[in-house]
Protein backbone atom coordinates (compact mmCIF):
# COMPACT_ATOMS: atom_id res chain seq x y z
CA UNK A 1 0.00 0.00 0.00
CA UNK A 2 1.35 3.43 -0.91
CA UNK A 3 2.41 5.54 2.03
CA UNK A 4 0.08 8.45 2.68
CA UNK A 5 1.55 11.73 3.80
CA UNK A 6 0.30 13.88 6.66
CA UNK A 7 -2.11 16.43 5.29
CA UNK A 8 -2.86 19.96 6.42
CA UNK A 9 -6.09 21.30 4.94
CA UNK A 10 -5.67 24.99 4.23
CA UNK A 11 -8.48 25.21 1.70
CA UNK A 12 -10.48 27.63 3.86
CA UNK A 13 -9.03 30.94 2.72
CA UNK A 14 -11.84 33.07 4.13
CA UNK A 15 -10.47 33.24 7.69
CA UNK A 16 -7.13 34.35 9.04
CA UNK A 17 -6.75 31.50 11.50
CA UNK A 18 -9.02 28.47 10.98
CA UNK A 19 -9.59 26.24 14.04
CA UNK A 20 -7.56 23.07 14.49
CA UNK A 21 -10.44 20.79 13.50
CA UNK A 22 -10.55 22.50 10.09
CA UNK A 23 -6.80 22.64 9.47
CA UNK A 24 -6.28 18.99 10.42
CA UNK A 25 -9.62 17.63 9.22
CA UNK A 26 -7.95 15.00 7.02
CA UNK A 27 -6.01 13.60 9.97
CA UNK A 28 -9.03 13.61 12.27
CA UNK A 29 -11.18 11.85 9.66
CA UNK A 30 -8.46 9.23 9.15
CA UNK A 31 -8.17 8.67 12.90
CA UNK A 32 -11.94 8.24 13.22
CA UNK A 33 -11.94 5.72 10.36
CA UNK A 34 -9.05 3.71 11.84
CA UNK A 35 -9.99 4.01 15.52
CA UNK A 36 -10.80 0.60 17.04
CA UNK A 37 -10.53 1.67 20.66
CA UNK A 38 -13.32 2.36 23.13
CA UNK A 39 -14.71 5.87 22.78
CA UNK A 40 -16.16 7.43 25.93
CA UNK A 41 -19.63 8.85 25.45
CA UNK A 42 -19.62 11.96 23.25
CA UNK A 43 -15.89 11.55 22.46
CA UNK A 44 -15.13 11.48 18.73
CA UNK A 45 -11.94 9.48 19.31
CA UNK A 46 -10.73 6.93 21.82
CA UNK A 47 -8.14 8.15 24.35
CA UNK A 48 -5.41 6.26 22.47
CA UNK A 49 -6.35 7.93 19.19
CA UNK A 50 -6.36 11.35 20.88
CA UNK A 51 -2.81 10.63 22.03
CA UNK A 52 -1.82 9.68 18.47
CA UNK A 53 -3.33 12.92 17.15
CA UNK A 54 -1.31 15.00 19.63
CA UNK A 55 1.96 13.01 19.54
CA UNK A 56 1.90 11.84 15.92
CA UNK A 57 2.13 8.37 14.38
CA UNK A 58 1.28 6.16 11.44
CA UNK A 59 -2.18 4.63 11.02
CA UNK A 60 -3.05 1.18 9.68
CA UNK A 61 -4.02 2.63 6.29
CA UNK A 62 -0.67 4.39 5.97
CA UNK A 63 -1.83 7.87 6.92
CA UNK A 64 0.87 9.84 8.72
CA UNK A 65 -0.34 11.91 11.68
CA UNK A 66 1.91 14.91 12.25
CA UNK A 67 2.86 15.57 15.89
CA UNK A 68 1.11 18.59 17.37
CA UNK A 69 3.14 18.47 20.58
CA UNK A 70 6.86 17.69 20.67
CA UNK A 71 7.84 16.67 24.17
CA UNK A 72 7.13 14.07 26.82
CA UNK A 73 4.25 11.75 25.91
CA UNK A 74 3.39 11.33 29.59
CA UNK A 75 2.36 14.99 29.77
CA UNK A 76 -0.25 14.47 27.04
CA UNK A 77 -1.32 11.14 28.52
CA UNK A 78 -1.86 12.76 31.92
CA UNK A 79 -3.94 15.52 30.31
CA UNK A 80 -6.12 13.02 28.42
CA UNK A 81 -6.55 10.84 31.51
CA UNK A 82 -7.70 13.88 33.51
CA UNK A 83 -10.42 14.61 30.95
CA UNK A 84 -11.72 11.06 31.47
CA UNK A 85 -12.36 11.82 35.15
CA UNK A 86 -14.62 14.26 37.00
CA UNK A 87 -11.70 16.68 37.40
CA UNK A 88 -11.11 19.61 35.08
CA UNK A 89 -7.69 20.11 33.49
CA UNK A 90 -5.39 23.05 34.25
CA UNK A 91 -2.40 23.52 31.94
CA UNK A 92 0.12 25.62 33.84
CA UNK A 93 3.39 27.11 32.64
CA UNK A 94 5.34 30.15 31.53
CA UNK A 95 4.38 31.87 28.26
CA UNK A 96 5.27 29.93 25.14
CA UNK A 97 5.00 26.38 26.51
CA UNK A 98 2.17 25.42 24.10
CA UNK A 99 -0.61 25.54 26.70
CA UNK A 100 -3.15 27.09 24.33
CA UNK A 101 -1.96 24.94 21.42
CA UNK A 102 -2.40 21.71 23.40
CA UNK A 103 -5.77 22.79 24.82
CA UNK A 104 -7.08 23.61 21.34
CA UNK A 105 -5.97 20.29 19.86
CA UNK A 106 -7.34 18.29 22.78
CA UNK A 107 -10.73 19.94 22.29
CA UNK A 108 -10.58 19.38 18.52
CA UNK A 109 -9.74 15.68 18.90
CA UNK A 110 -12.21 14.92 21.69
CA UNK A 111 -15.22 17.08 20.76
CA UNK A 112 -14.54 18.02 17.14
CA UNK A 113 -14.95 21.69 18.09
CA UNK A 114 -12.23 23.79 19.71
CA UNK A 115 -14.15 27.08 19.41
CA UNK A 116 -16.02 26.85 22.73
CA UNK A 117 -13.69 29.36 24.31
CA UNK A 118 -13.68 31.99 27.05
CA UNK A 119 -10.77 34.44 27.14
CA UNK A 120 -9.93 35.33 30.71
CA UNK A 121 -9.40 39.01 31.49
CA UNK A 122 -9.38 41.13 34.63
CA UNK A 123 -12.73 42.63 33.62
CA UNK A 124 -14.56 39.38 32.88
CA UNK A 125 -18.02 39.20 34.44
CA UNK A 126 -19.69 36.14 35.90
CA UNK A 127 -22.23 36.17 33.06
CA UNK A 128 -19.49 35.23 30.60
CA UNK A 129 -19.01 31.96 32.47
CA UNK A 130 -22.69 31.18 33.10
CA UNK A 131 -25.24 32.94 30.87
CA UNK A 132 -26.56 36.40 30.09
CA UNK A 133 -29.82 37.82 28.77
CA UNK A 134 -31.14 39.41 25.61
CA UNK A 135 -32.42 42.47 27.42
CA UNK A 136 -34.82 43.53 24.67
CA UNK A 137 -36.62 40.18 24.92
CA UNK A 138 -36.24 40.12 28.69
CA UNK A 139 -38.07 43.45 29.01
CA UNK A 140 -40.74 42.39 26.57
CA UNK A 141 -41.31 38.77 27.59
CA UNK A 142 -39.76 38.46 31.03
CA UNK A 143 -37.30 35.71 32.04
CA UNK A 144 -38.06 33.02 29.45
CA UNK A 145 -35.75 30.44 27.91
CA UNK A 146 -35.76 32.29 24.59
CA UNK A 147 -34.33 35.41 26.22
CA UNK A 148 -31.40 33.53 27.76
CA UNK A 149 -28.01 33.83 26.02
CA UNK A 150 -25.93 30.71 26.76
CA UNK A 151 -22.21 30.95 27.49
CA UNK A 152 -19.68 28.55 25.92
CA UNK A 153 -19.78 26.58 29.21
CA UNK A 154 -23.57 26.34 28.98
CA UNK A 155 -23.29 25.03 25.40
CA UNK A 156 -20.57 22.53 26.35
CA UNK A 157 -22.68 21.16 29.20
CA UNK A 158 -25.71 20.62 26.97
CA UNK A 159 -23.58 19.08 24.18
CA UNK A 160 -21.36 16.90 26.38
CA UNK A 161 -18.24 18.61 25.05
CA UNK A 162 -14.98 20.28 26.03
CA UNK A 163 -14.88 24.01 26.80
CA UNK A 164 -11.70 26.06 27.14
CA UNK A 165 -10.83 28.98 29.41
CA UNK A 166 -7.69 30.92 28.53
CA UNK A 167 -5.73 32.71 31.27
CA UNK A 168 -7.89 31.49 34.14
CA UNK A 169 -5.82 33.32 36.74
CA UNK A 170 -6.47 36.70 35.12
CA UNK A 171 -10.15 36.34 35.99
CA UNK A 172 -11.18 37.98 39.31
CA UNK A 173 -11.30 35.48 42.17
CA UNK A 174 -15.02 35.91 42.89
CA UNK A 175 -15.82 35.22 39.24
CA UNK A 176 -13.52 32.18 39.21
CA UNK A 177 -15.45 30.68 42.11
CA UNK A 178 -18.65 30.61 40.07
CA UNK A 179 -17.08 27.54 38.43
CA UNK A 180 -17.12 25.52 41.64
CA UNK A 181 -20.72 24.31 41.36
CA UNK A 182 -20.31 23.62 37.65
CA UNK A 183 -17.20 21.52 38.17
CA UNK A 184 -18.23 19.72 41.34
CA UNK A 185 -21.95 19.10 40.79
CA UNK A 186 -21.89 19.26 36.97
CA UNK A 187 -24.94 21.53 37.06
CA UNK A 188 -25.55 25.16 36.20
CA UNK A 189 -28.44 26.65 38.18
CA UNK A 190 -30.72 29.11 36.36
CA UNK A 191 -32.75 30.56 39.26
CA UNK A 192 -34.56 33.08 37.04
CA UNK A 193 -36.23 30.15 35.25
CA UNK A 194 -36.41 27.94 38.33
CA UNK A 195 -34.38 25.36 36.41
CA UNK A 196 -30.87 24.08 35.97
CA UNK A 197 -28.64 22.72 33.22
CA UNK A 198 -27.19 19.25 33.84
CA UNK A 199 -24.01 18.35 32.01
CA UNK A 200 -24.03 15.42 29.61
CA UNK A 201 -21.25 12.81 29.65
CA UNK A 202 -18.19 14.14 27.83
CA UNK A 203 -18.42 17.61 29.35
CA UNK A 204 -15.22 18.91 30.85
CA UNK A 205 -13.14 22.06 31.04
CA UNK A 206 -9.56 22.81 30.02
CA UNK A 207 -8.05 25.95 31.54
CA UNK A 208 -4.66 27.52 30.95
CA UNK A 209 -2.73 29.73 33.34
CA UNK A 210 0.53 31.63 33.14
CA UNK A 211 2.51 31.26 36.35
CA UNK A 212 4.65 34.33 35.57
CA UNK A 213 1.81 36.79 34.99
CA UNK A 214 1.93 39.93 37.11
CA UNK A 215 -1.29 40.72 38.90
CA UNK A 216 -2.26 37.05 38.99
CA UNK A 217 -5.47 36.02 40.76
CA UNK A 218 -4.58 32.73 42.39
CA UNK A 219 -7.22 30.03 42.52
CA UNK A 220 -9.05 29.45 45.78
CA UNK A 221 -8.31 26.13 47.47
CA UNK A 222 -11.90 25.02 46.78
CA UNK A 223 -11.55 25.68 43.06
CA UNK A 224 -8.02 24.28 42.82
CA UNK A 225 -9.30 20.96 44.17
CA UNK A 226 -11.59 20.71 41.13
CA UNK A 227 -8.59 20.73 38.77
CA UNK A 228 -5.78 18.35 37.99
CA UNK A 229 -2.76 20.49 37.16
CA UNK A 230 -0.38 19.51 34.37
CA UNK A 231 2.76 21.65 34.21
CA UNK A 232 3.89 22.39 30.66
CA UNK A 233 7.70 22.58 30.55
CA UNK A 234 9.97 24.46 28.20
CA UNK A 235 11.48 22.26 25.45
CA UNK A 236 14.13 20.08 27.03
CA UNK A 237 16.76 20.27 24.29
CA UNK A 238 17.91 22.52 21.48
CA UNK A 239 16.97 19.85 18.93
CA UNK A 240 13.43 19.56 20.32
CA UNK A 241 12.87 23.32 20.29
CA UNK A 242 14.26 23.68 16.77
CA UNK A 243 11.85 20.97 15.58
CA UNK A 244 8.90 22.78 17.19
CA UNK A 245 9.82 26.05 15.48
CA UNK A 246 10.40 24.37 12.10
CA UNK A 247 7.03 22.61 12.13
CA UNK A 248 5.06 25.71 13.10
CA UNK A 249 6.91 27.97 10.65
CA UNK A 250 6.24 25.53 7.80
CA UNK A 251 2.51 25.44 8.59
CA UNK A 252 2.23 29.20 9.17
CA UNK A 253 4.01 30.11 5.95
CA UNK A 254 1.98 27.61 3.93
CA UNK A 255 -1.23 29.13 5.30
CA UNK A 256 -0.12 32.72 4.71
CA UNK A 257 1.69 32.45 1.37
CA UNK A 258 -0.10 29.36 0.00
CA UNK A 259 3.21 27.81 -1.07
CA UNK A 260 5.89 25.50 0.27
CA UNK A 261 9.27 26.99 1.16
CA UNK A 262 12.68 25.56 2.04
CA UNK A 263 12.88 25.71 5.83
CA UNK A 264 15.90 27.83 6.91
CA UNK A 265 17.20 25.28 9.43
CA UNK A 266 20.53 27.05 9.98
CA UNK A 267 18.88 30.35 10.90
CA UNK A 268 16.31 28.64 13.11
CA UNK A 269 19.07 26.80 14.99
CA UNK A 270 21.00 30.03 15.56
CA UNK A 271 17.93 31.95 16.69
CA UNK A 272 16.77 29.20 19.06
CA UNK A 273 20.29 28.96 20.49
CA UNK A 274 20.32 32.72 21.20
CA UNK A 275 16.92 32.56 22.88
CA UNK A 276 17.76 29.48 24.96
CA UNK A 277 20.99 31.06 26.19
CA UNK A 278 19.37 34.35 27.15
CA UNK A 279 16.48 32.48 28.75
CA UNK A 280 18.64 30.16 30.85
CA UNK A 281 21.43 32.62 31.67
CA UNK A 282 24.08 30.24 30.32
CA UNK A 283 25.56 29.35 26.94
CA UNK A 284 24.53 26.02 25.43
CA UNK A 285 27.96 24.52 26.19
CA UNK A 286 27.52 25.63 29.84
CA UNK A 287 30.88 27.43 29.72
CA UNK A 288 29.76 31.04 30.17
CA UNK A 289 27.09 32.85 32.15
CA UNK A 290 24.98 35.55 30.52
CA UNK A 291 22.51 38.04 31.93
CA UNK A 292 18.85 37.27 31.42
CA UNK A 293 16.47 39.88 29.94
CA UNK A 294 12.90 40.38 31.13
CA UNK A 295 11.40 38.70 28.03
CA UNK A 296 10.46 35.01 28.21
CA UNK A 297 11.98 34.19 24.78
CA UNK A 298 10.04 30.98 24.28
CA UNK A 299 9.51 28.93 21.13
CA UNK A 300 6.47 31.13 20.39
CA UNK A 301 8.70 34.22 20.17
CA UNK A 302 11.17 32.33 17.97
CA UNK A 303 8.35 31.36 15.59
CA UNK A 304 7.25 34.99 15.41
CA UNK A 305 10.78 36.21 14.64
CA UNK A 306 11.30 33.61 11.92
CA UNK A 307 7.92 34.37 10.33
CA UNK A 308 8.72 38.09 10.31
CA UNK A 309 12.13 37.40 8.81
CA UNK A 310 10.65 35.18 6.10
CA UNK A 311 8.17 37.91 5.18
CA UNK A 312 10.99 40.46 4.95
CA UNK A 313 13.07 38.11 2.81
CA UNK A 314 10.13 37.22 0.58
CA UNK A 315 8.93 40.76 -0.11
CA UNK A 316 11.96 43.00 0.47
CA UNK A 317 14.99 40.76 0.15
CA UNK A 318 16.50 37.97 -1.90
CA UNK A 319 13.75 35.49 -1.04
CA UNK A 320 16.13 33.49 1.13
CA UNK A 321 16.21 34.19 4.87
CA UNK A 322 19.45 35.86 5.98
CA UNK A 323 20.88 37.27 9.20
CA UNK A 324 19.88 40.77 8.02
CA UNK A 325 16.24 39.65 7.89
CA UNK A 326 16.41 38.18 11.40
CA UNK A 327 18.23 40.96 13.25
CA UNK A 328 15.30 43.41 13.68
CA UNK A 329 13.03 40.67 15.03
CA UNK A 330 15.64 39.46 17.49
CA UNK A 331 16.11 42.93 18.92
CA UNK A 332 12.34 43.46 19.20
CA UNK A 333 11.87 40.11 20.97
CA UNK A 334 14.73 40.54 23.46
CA UNK A 335 14.27 44.19 24.41
CA UNK A 336 10.92 44.49 26.19
CA UNK A 337 12.12 46.84 28.95
CA UNK A 338 14.58 49.25 27.27
CA UNK A 339 15.94 50.51 30.59
CA UNK A 340 17.47 47.10 31.41
CA UNK A 341 17.21 44.83 28.39
CA UNK A 342 19.14 47.06 25.98
CA UNK A 343 22.34 46.76 28.00
CA UNK A 344 21.85 43.01 28.48
CA UNK A 345 21.36 42.48 24.74
CA UNK A 346 24.39 44.60 23.79
CA UNK A 347 26.58 42.73 26.26
CA UNK A 348 25.44 39.34 24.90
CA UNK A 349 25.87 40.54 21.31
CA UNK A 350 29.37 41.94 21.86
CA UNK A 351 30.69 38.97 23.83
CA UNK A 352 28.89 35.73 22.91
CA UNK A 353 27.84 36.50 19.31
CA UNK A 354 31.07 38.29 18.45
CA UNK A 355 33.11 35.41 19.80
CA UNK A 356 31.57 32.90 17.39
CA UNK A 357 33.44 33.38 14.13
CA UNK A 358 30.97 31.22 12.20
CA UNK A 359 28.23 33.64 13.29
CA UNK A 360 30.00 36.75 12.00
CA UNK A 361 27.13 37.63 9.64
CA UNK A 362 24.57 37.46 12.47
CA UNK A 363 26.78 39.58 14.75
CA UNK A 364 27.29 42.23 12.07
CA UNK A 365 23.57 42.29 11.26
CA UNK A 366 22.62 42.69 14.94
CA UNK A 367 25.26 45.37 15.47
CA UNK A 368 24.00 47.33 12.44
CA UNK A 369 20.34 47.07 13.46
Amino acid sequence: MAKKKASVDLSNTQVLRPPAEDVYRHELDALIANDKGHRPEHWRLSPGAVRTYLMGGKLADGTIIAPKYIGQARIIEAAIATLLTDRALLLLGVPGTAKTWVAEHLAAAISGDSTRLIQGTSGLAEEALRYSWNYARLLQEGPVQEALVPSPIYHAMTDGAIVRIEELTRIPSDVQDSLITILSEKILPVPELNSRVQALPGFNLIATANDRDRGINDLSSALRRRFNTVVMPMPASLKEEVQIVQDRVRTDFLHTMKEEIPIPVKEIERLVTVFRELRSGRTEDQQEKVKRPSATLSAAEAISVINQGLAMAHYFGSGQLTAQDLAPGIRQAVIKDPSTDTEIWMEYRDTILKGRTEWADLYEACRAD
